[in-house]
């Protein structure tokens, strides 16, 4: 029977040294500020935007929130970024994702400057992440990686699948678990023998955003297993990538869905506004 990894406890003691290191920075005069943008209706952003703002204001920071309507023109979306970027009291500016379709996402992010793109989107922080030189890491990688870290699970020499390569999750984890020396496999809709492939893993990452697509038999005994997945399903329950009832009494180590990964990404773009915070004040 595997042991779970709960995310709801890790991200609780990461939350803390956040508390602690924003409150030594107000002693300085710095109150590091997370701007959120959010444009449109969508539920789930709408969720995930009001869990960002009690996150701020649990640990102390600045939160700021400009919810726009959906039909807020590119010209208007880009100004908005401009100030954000020229105001001192933002260190970092976070634009919700997805954004309606008639806005370009890549010119959005692309638009935010990288000393304050907490998300770790921009191409010139996706380069430092690429040499292993970085300021900020992707909050979902990163948080695995605090995961892996808390549970003492060493990487080094292991057998290393990521399932999906989206550029928000399976590149970037693909790129901070060969940075500790595994050796990595990076699965999509084209790879061939996929089963076959997982069941080498030793720590098997699943970010493919299907429900239950990841089954026992994919699952080598004693794996680490992370699920990075959330699907509702038709009676809307929530559940992840991994097919948790099959996968749990094959693995050694799983992420339950939801109290997984989830709460360890807002845990890190916590810590990341604080890195900002820092930078842009030479402390």
């Amino acid at each position: 029977m595997a042991k779970l990894i709960d995310g709801k406890v890790i991200s609780a003691a990461v939350k803390e040294e956040v508390k602690a290191e924003v409150s030594a920075l107000k002693q300085k005069g710095v109150t590091p500020g997370l701007a959120v943008i959010i444009v449109g209706e969508d539920p789930a952003s709408k969720v995930y935007v009001a869990n960002k703002e009690k996150a701020c204001e649990a640990s102390g920071m600045a939160s700021f929130k400009y919810a726009l309507p959906e039909n807020t023109s590119e010209e208007e979306l880009l100004a908005l970024i401009q100030k954000l970027n020229n105001d001192s009291c933002v260190n970092g500016i976070l634009c919700q994702l997805p954004l309606p379709r008639h806005l370009n996402e890549e010119l959005i992010i692309n638009s935010i400057v990288p000393e304050k793109d907490v998300d770790a989107f921009h191409p010139q922080n996706v380069g430092k992440i690429m040499i292993g030189n970085y300021d900020f890491l992707p909050c979902t990688p990163a948080g695995i990686m605090e995961m892996l870290k808390y549970e003492n699970i060493d990487i080094e020499g292991k057998e290393c699948v990521v399932i999906g390569r989206s550029n928000i999750v399976g590149k970037p984890m693909s790129m901070l678990l060969l940075h500790k020396n595994g050796t990595v496999t990076v699965c999509h809709s084209r790879t061939k023998n996929l089963k076959e492939v997982c069941k080498r893993a030793d720590i098997l990452v699943a970010a493919v955003g299907r429900a239950n697509f990841v089954t026992a038999d994919m699952v080598k005994p004693g794996a680490v297993v992370i699920d990075v997945g959330i699907n509702r399903l038709e009676n809307g329950k929530l559940c992840g990538d991994v097919n948790f009832a099959e996968v749990e009494p094959v693995a050694s180590y799983i992420t339950p869905v939801p109290g997984g990964v989830g709460p360890m990404t807002i845990a890190t773009l916590m810590k990341n506004t604080v890195t900002a915070a820092k930078k842009q004040n030479n402390i």
